[in-house]
């Protein structure tokens, strides 16, 4: 099997342009303008909703993601070429289960198809779930 050598970091890949992280976004601003056109406004969605929920917790990249922290990492997502990933963790994805029945889901990992209409408001909510379960020195409201 013939490789490709990334010519900006020299990572050996199997397919010529292959996409990688070979130089990893400092901020969720350049992690977005890295994904492809079509993709951008729906990770523009998820991170403003996010915020709008969340409007305490950080925002950083923490394994390669996007991130909201707050003394620990709290929720992230990521684009993938089916679908984004919404990583909220095992707990949150059982404590939602009855509003994620039409999505994929697997070990704290629920995936949003490219070609669904997000659910805005069931990522508010599962953000502030995770905000309120896993945030450190937060106030209490």
């Amino acid at each position: 099997m013939s490789m490709w050598t990334c010519p900006k970091c020299g990572k050996e890949l199997t397919r010529k342009d292959q996409q990688h992280y070979c130089l990893k976004p400092q901020s969720i601003d350049a992690y977005i303008s890295r994904q492809d056109a079509s993709v951008r406004p729906r990770l523009e969605a998820i991170r403003e909703t996010i915020r709008a929920a969340i409007p305490e917790a950080q925002e950083k990249i923490s394994w390669s993601m996007p991130t909201y922290w707050k003394g620990q990492n709290i929720i992230h997502f990521a684009a993938s070429k089916k679908h984004i990933g919404l990583y909220p963790g095992d707990e949150a994805a059982a404590a939602f289960a009855d509003r994620l029945s039409g999505f994929d889901t697997s070990k704290g990992t629920i995936r949003l198809p490219h070609d669904r209409d997000l659910p805005l408001e069931l990522i508010r909510d599962i953000a502030q779930w995770c905000y309120e379960k896993y945030a450190k020195g937060r106030t209490e409201t």
